[in-house]
């Protein structure tokens, strides 16, 4: 006999057969919008007026440092990091 499959979330999380319940009925009750679903997009979010350009930047080893401790101290990512800096250098939006 075989296994009974197990059903995790992206997180990992073993879901119990409860929620999975809760989750059928609720796709079974709720009235989608099939056409929006489909047009969705993916990817990430924009994070500006358009498409964003990716630039590589050469960084010395005591200045990427420093960038990974403040994204670090500040929970959020190193190009956020950067992408503030120069930011507020140029003091744009």
């Amino acid at each position: 006999m075989t296994e009974p499959k197990t059903h995790r979330t992206r997180s990992r999380r073993i879901l119990t057969d409860d929620e999975i319940d809760a989750l059928s009925n609720e796709v079974a009750e709720t009235d989608y919008d099939v056409e929006a679903l489909k047009t969705r997009r993916r990817g990430r979010p924009p994070m500006g007026s358009g498409p964003a350009d990716v630039v590589p930047v050469r960084i010395d080893p005591e200045l990427r440092a420093a960038i990974e401790a403040r994204a670090e101290a500040e929970h959020t990512t190193t190009s956020e990091i950067i992408r503030e800096a120069i930011r507020r250098f140029l003091k744009v939006a």
